[in-house]
């Protein structure tokens, strides 16, 4: 018998996270009950811009339309997830792992773009409120929110598609509760080092040109709001950039600890937590 055919890879292990069987049942019930909140409020956001003709406007037609991604965002990992808590095997087929990965990270790319044109709405309210009706139409908002949900899913099926082209000869278990890049690669056989830098360079470049931007918008934004007379016209107008400045915070700050800074350092636990 062919001993290299008896170790292809068809599927993977995802061991999520350890414990015993009364941490996984409570593992389980906290990240469901996180995750049907997720999905009611973004489900309410997405609802209110919908049948309320008063939030019929730039800005919430962005907040529904982010609101659409998170629940495909959080839907890529947190079913498999939860599904592998309870599981004993914890397999994931080869092509479930690819497109688990494919979807994880183009939603994420999304959100990112997504980020940025929140941003420069905000910035054009704020700061050029005179002309913010006629630069920020319906037709340039759906046109931003278009080019961002094309860019993210457009840009990851070739680097991605030839990563799942690698042989995987064994082991298959991934230390993880998703398919990621640094894992998979781990256990290819092969070393790829052209497909990872172009992975990596891309996703760098989409990470710091968007929060260069969303830096940048913000920063011209607060000195219009410092100059403000009135401590009402402030608090007005930090209240309509607070929510999103947090999301920003929360969101970049994670992924530039585990995708950008080195994380040799960093327990496997703690990433995961991460």
């Amino acid at each position: 018998m062919n001993r290299s055919a008896t170790h292809i890879v068809t599927k993977f292990v995802l061991l999520g996270f350890p414990g015993c069987l009364e941490i996984q049942i409570f593992l389980f019930s906290l990240f469901l009950v996180i995750y049907v909140l997720t999905l009611l409020g973004n489900g309410a956001i997405i609802c209110a811009v919908r049948w309320d003709p008063r939030l019929h406007t730039p800005m919430y037609f962005l907040l529904g339309n982010f609101a659409f991604l998170e629940i495909w965002y959080v839907s890529s990992t947190v079913p498999n997830l939860l599904v592998n808590i309870l599981s004993k095997t914890k397999t994931i087929s080869f092509s479930g792992c690819f497109l688990q990965f494919y979807f994880f990270f183009s939603l994420g790319t999304t959100e990112c773009l997504f980020l940025a044109i929140m941003a420069y709405d905000r910035y054009l309210a704020i700061c050029r409120p005179l002309h913010y009706p006629t630069i920020m139409t319906g037709k340039l908002c759906g046109m931003l929110v278009s080019l961002c949900w094309l860019t993210g899913f457009l840009g990851y099926p070739v680097p991605i598609f030839f990563i799942s082209q690698l042989p995987f000869c064994g082991p298959n278990v991934i230390d993880h509760f998703l398919c990621d890049m640094d894992p998979l690669m781990a256990l290819s056989c092969a070393p790829a080092p052209i497909t990872e830098f172009i992975f990596y360079t891309q996703s760098s470049l989409v990470l710091f040109f968007t929060i260069m931007y969303i830096l940048r918008s913000y920063t011209l934004l607060l000195r219009a709001v410092f100059k403000v007379p009135s401590a009402a016209g402030r608090k007005k107008a930090f209240s309509t950039c607070g929510s999103h400045l947090a999301v920003v915070s929360l969101f970049y700050g994670t992924v530039m600890v585990m995708y950008v800074s080195p994380t040799h350092g960093i327990p496997i636990l703690m990433q995961k937590i991460l």
